[in-house]
């Protein structure tokens, strides 16, 4: 049974359809699994017992009456707690939001469900998605399956850890500059980032509302497109949800089999630079990765993208000024603890801001507030949107010479816990492959590529042109078919 825990997500959900194993042992087997290892890892926020083998029974009552839940059928999932879920508390990691309980489900959690997934519970993450490392958690750290003085990556460091775990098969975090693909690397998984607009983002807590993108996380490039295939889609909920068909992202990976004739990858020079704070083991595997992509019959082309240096102050201003706006809402009135022999509302303000937000979030408020602020809001977000405009226009002139771009994930593997946390700018820099990405609305995916000499996990990542998460997952079904970095594990958590 416990070989079940490191199956595909594809593979189970064939195996309890079936009737081979139950939804039921595989909930209980996850359940236990999750009760012997998390208190190492701190990978979840909140475990669903009771919901899960609720929905699990259900799903097995539905199978011996001849109905099909759905090509997630039985499939343990676990979510960031981000997503907004009917009845289950969401928190985003913060004491601000500590206990509160949604009335409904967010669009991408209903798709889940109506696919036959089976939730079982919510993940650690930096707090409001604000953070790099998973150490901005107000609840408790959370740590590399790989090395436990390592960090998850973040801010969706919980879901990359868990299913790195094999705590779950498969997860569903946020990216809004990086926060999928950066721990997807440092954990050895694919993480795949949608073009903005491809998933809804209804019942998803905001941080920076023009760069936040759902997308899944998973142990092989199969199940990240089982995923994406269910919860992709218009949603008229979402104002930016994108009218458009959903390709059929499995049949996709499937011509990964078939090689890669024809398909021009752009290798840019500003990722490559000497210098540039690439450690030499990631560019080896990198370039490695990018070999294999030609072995299965890429051509690799030169490309610039002369904007990228800009791009991490860029990402900053517009995603500070985003979030300074969403999150003004928390004003200690309607979310926030009362506490006891509070006078006014002024104080009970104060005293919700200064207990509710951790440090980085209020870092990250006052930075965008700042930048809003009259007088200064055309030097720095009017400014800032220029250049974003710039990046925009530098991928669309690259992607007039070729089909997809290759470059690091990241520039290091997973750091230390504490070795980064004094330094915000260096924390900053742990996206600067990802960021350029969401600052153009394009999709984006990281694979693993290899391992450092200390067994750390070394990713890859691809863009594409909007919308074309097919050529993703193509060449990452290609890339995958090369290696065995994808079955590899973690060590065992007792």
């Amino acid at each position: 049974m416990t070989e079940l825990s490191h199956l595909p997500a594809w593979r189970l959900a064939e195996l309890v359809a079936a009737r081979e194993v139950s939804a039921r042992e595989l909930a209980t087997l996850h359940l236990a699994r999750i009760a012997r290892a998390d208190a190492a890892l701190g990978a979840f926020l909140l475990v669903d017992e009771a919901g899960a083998l609720g929905r699990a029974d259900r799903i097995d009552a539905a199978l011996a009456r001849g109905e099909q839940p759905g090509p997630l059928a039985g499939v343990p999932l676990a979510l960031k707690d981000i997503f907004v879920t009917r009845g289950i508390a969401t928190t985003v990691a913060s004491r601000i939001l500590a206990g509160w309980i949604p009335p409904y489900d967010g669009t991408a959690v209903a798709r889940l469900y109506a696919a036959g997934a089976n939730l079982l519970g919510k993940l650690n993450m930096d707090e409001f998605a604000m953070g790099s490392s998973n150490e901005n958690s107000s609840v408790k750290p959370c740590r590399n399956p790989w090395d436990l003085t390592r960090v998850p990556g973040g801010s969706s460091g919980g879901s990359a850890a868990a299913v790195a775990a094999g705590l779950c098969a498969g997860s569903l975090g946020t990216d809004t500059g990086g926060s999928i693909r950066q721990p997807a690397a440092f954990c050895g998984l694919v993480g795949m980032k949608p073009t903005y607009g491809r998933v809804s983002r209804y019942g998803v807590v905001a941080f920076a509302s023009s760069l936040d993108q759902v997308g899944p996380m998973t142990r092989n490039v199969r199940d990240a497109a089982l995923l994406l295939q269910a919860i992709a889609g218009h949603d008229p909920h979402d104002a930016t949800s994108i009218d458009a068909p959903v390709p059929d992202y499995r049949a996709a990976c499937e011509r990964g089999a078939r090689g890669l004739g024809g398909l021009k990858i752009g290798l840019p020079a500003e990722y490559f630079v000497d210098g540039g704070g690439i450690n030499p083991e990631v560019e080896r595997a990198v370039r490695a990765g990018i070999a294999r992509l030609e072995d299965a019959g890429a051509t690799v082309v030169p490309v610039s993208l002369p904007h990228t240096k800009y791009a991490v102050a860029c990402y900053y201003l517009v995603a500070t000024a985003e979030a300074s706006s969403n999150l003004a809402r928390y004003d200690g009135v309607r979310f926030g603890h009362r506490a006891e022999g509070t006078g006014s509302l002024l104080e009970l303000y104060c005293k919700s801001r200064g207990e509710g937000f951790g440090p980085e979030v209020k870092r990250r408020i006052m930075l965008g507030t700042f930048a809003l602020r009259s007088g200064h809001y055309d030097a720095y977000y009017r400014k800032a949107q220029q250049v974003r405009a710039l990046i925009k226009r530098d991928f669309d002139e690259a992607f007039t010479q070729v089909d997809l771009i290759a470059t690091p994930a990241t520039p290091t593997a997973a750091f230390r816990l504490g070795e980064k946390a004094a330094d915000p700018l260096a924390m900053y820099l742990a996206d600067i492959f990802t960021i350029s990405c969401n600052l153009a609305g394009l999709p984006g995916v990281s694979v693993p590529c290899g391992f450092t000499e200390a067994g750390l996990p070394i990713g890859l990542q691809l863009i594409a042109p909007p919308l074309c998460e097919e050529q993703l997952f193509t060449a990452a079904a290609a890339h995958e078919l090369a290696t065995d970095f994808h079955t590899r594990r973690p060590p065992e958590l007792a």
